[in-house]
């Protein structure tokens, strides 16, 4: 059977300047330089290798989701450092582009951005 001893994720930006700005004084993560670019270390355990790619395309879909307890001061956080929001259409976003999954018991309240790079996150508060 394979034993897996831990995980990691990956992914690329078009400038691994702005990336290291964005994870670490944005979202107030620890971020160091590594050989490949710079690691995100996320609260708790884990982290993510971000490396510069030339021809980078950003993800398609929600590459890491950050988990926090109250949604609704964690937007307002971001709003205010200049972070926009992202809607979509067939999700019924309120007037801060926060889907209210708890409270419909539809799983948990979710908003999404994108990083500078064009790569899309997102803030879930779990009920």
């Amino acid at each position: 059977m394979l034993k897996i001893k831990s995980g990691n994720s990956s992914f690329s930006v078009d400038d691994a300047k702005k990336a290291r700005e964005f994870y670490g004084n944005i979202l107030g993560l620890r971020v160091d330089e590594n050989e490949m670019g710079i690691r995100v270390h996320f609260p708790g355990s884990g982290e993510a290798y971000v490396y510069q790619k030339d021809d980078h395309k950003p993800a398609s879909f929600t590459i890491l989701n950050f988990v926090v307890d109250d949604i609704d001061s964690a937007v307002s956080e971001l709003v205010g450092k200049g972070v926009r929001l992202e809607i979509y259409e067939g999700f019924s976003q309120d007037e801060k582009g926060i889907v209210r999954g708890i409270m419909d018991g539809m799983g948990p309240d979710i908003a999404w951005f994108k990083d500078p790079a064009g790569n899309i996150l997102a803030l879930v508060q779990v009920p």
